[in-house]
């Protein structure tokens, strides 16, 4: 297959097309040619900016209805293209199909919550009663776009993170450039062609294929009034460094932990975080990377979790059996056995697992990390979880707060004094009661602080973070 930027409407670099590069997109399971995509230059670049500068002078503009009513539409054509999208996400970036089935799924309601976003009232009423001044006047305020916005899409979620920002910028009547995954980069052109397939306006929604360099020059031009970036740490916060004066939102790494204490049920955790730290290969920021389990029942959960950690399938994504597929290059899977190896330099235990074929990693339990070790520190991105018991719910604390990362944190009890304990002092984005820390729904604000960025997505706080107050005062009638 063979996928064309999308560019003021027009399809642009087609297979046969000399004066565009082209990329080809492997598959990471068995290196099988997936396709090729167009590959923007500068000029490209700059006419994607235009053309998003363009429309905005009237997608602004636009009707809440016109606005929901193409988002129903996009929707609607996700459900049609269910397979198709599953599966080129299943060959192109090695996520399990299930999986990639369950992505598709939530494309679809991310478009749908945005459109109901866009037909809600965003005006509200300012109560200056109290100022002997504001006699006769009436004050309100409305959020309303920012303008052309740069989406920086990774390569782990190429259709639905890609919505979380597309979504509800067109809701907030914003338009956008969409810089695809260098991996992953078929599948959001495909969601591309789906947009202006549901009758997008041109240059509303551009979407290109190109290299970092002319992305961080696109981020610099003026007319880009906000960037929207999902991705690693070092570049984000690069990019942050280069636009101190422009508006920026950071969703970046982490090392999710859950907590298992001792009126925790152990069947019910080791259930629910063994997909939580192994599907998709741990290649989701908020997968679950270690765990710390009460003294009380260390032993009885150590045992049962690897016991689960053993059975699961790695494989084919195309394995409708596999939770646990390849890492999305042999580079990814160097680091992940070179993260093991560390551990046990250091002083920790293999419990199970790490060995390798081709890009696959066994899924692999490390037992009592440290903070100075490598995996302690940084986002494994892999599947790869560590394993310890704690004795005080101030132990568990101190070693979540200790990270550099804090987007989700989980953990098991029933206790209700305890939850509010965790929930008031632990540094992170989100606390998840007896499930796994990679649960996510997209109505719901999703982000992280410290080294995890700033700012809040999910469709609603991602409309707040792409429009602005503007408040109009005037004589009551």
């Amino acid at each position: 297959m063979h996928q064309e930027l999308l560019i003021n409407g027009v399809f642009i670099g087609g297979p046969c097309d000399q004066s565009i590069g082209k990329t080809q997109h492997s598959a990471p399971y068995d290196d099988k040619l997936v396709g090729t995509a167009a590959e923007a230059g500068w000029s490209e670049v700059t006419a994607a900016i235009d053309a998003a500068e363009t429309a905005y002078e009237s997608w602004q503009f636009s009707s809440p209805n016109t606005r929901a009513d193409l988002l129903h539409r996009v929707a609607s054509l996700v459900r049609e293209r269910f397979t198709e999208l599953a599966e080129l996400m299943a060959k192109e970036i090695g996520k399990p199909i299930t999986q990639a089935e369950a992505e598709v799924t939530r494309v679809a309601i991310t478009f749908e919550l945005a459109a109901k976003l866009a037909l809600q009232n965003h005006t509200r009423e300012i109560d200056i009663s109290q100022d002997s001044r504001s006699q006769n006047l009436h004050v309100t305020s409305t959020r309303v776009p920012v303008g052309p916005i740069l989406a920086i899409v990774p390569y782990n979620w190429p259709l639905n993170l890609a919505a979380h920002k597309i979504a509800p910028a067109l809701a907030a009547g914003n338009t956008v450039v969409v810089k695809t995954p260098s991996m992953g980069a078929l599948c959001t052109l495909a969601l591309g062609r789906i947009i202006h397939e549901a009758g997008c306006p041109d240059g509303v929604v551009n979407v290109l294929n190109t290299v970092p360099a002319l992305t961080q020059k696109a981020a610099l031009d003026p007319r880009i009034r906000l960037l929207s970036f999902t991705g690693s740490p070092q570049v984000g916060w690069m990019l942050k460094e280069l636009l101190p004066k422009k508006r920026v939102s950071l969703e970046l790494g982490g090392d999710a932990t859950a907590v298992i204490a001792p009126d925790a049920d152990i069947e019910d955790a080791v259930q629910k975080l063994v997909p939580g730290a192994f599907a998709y290969a741990g290649q989701i920021c908020i997968s679950l990377q270690h765990i710390l389990c009460h003294e009380s029942q260390y032993q009885e959960f150590r045992e049962k979790f690897t016991r689960a950690t053993e059975s699961v399938r790695t494989g084919n994504p195309m394995d409708r059996t596999v939770t646990c597929g390849p890492l999305i290059t042999t580079e990814a899977a160097d680091k992940a056995l070179e993260l093991i190896e560390d551990a046990e330099t250091h002083g920790a235990t293999l419990l199970s697992g790490g060995h390798r074929i081709g890009n696959i990693i066994e899924p692999a339990i490390i037992e009592n990390p440290t903070r100075k070790m490598r995996i302690g520190i940084e986002e494994a991105f892999a599947p790869l979880v560590t394993l310890q018991s704690y004795s005080t719910d101030d132990q568990a604390i101190h070693w979540i707060n200790s990270s550099q990362f804090g987007i989700h944190a989980a953990l098991f009890t029933q206790d209700h004094a305890r939850i509010q304990t965790y929930f008031n002092e632990l540094e992170i984005g989100g606390l998840i009661i007896n499930n796994t820390p990679s649960l996510r729904f997209d109505a719901m604000p999703y982000g992280g602080v410290k080294n995890s960025g700033f700012g809040r997505e999910g469709v609603a706080n991602t409309f707040h973070e792409m429009t602005e107050d503007k408040v109009l005062v005037q004589t009551k009638s």
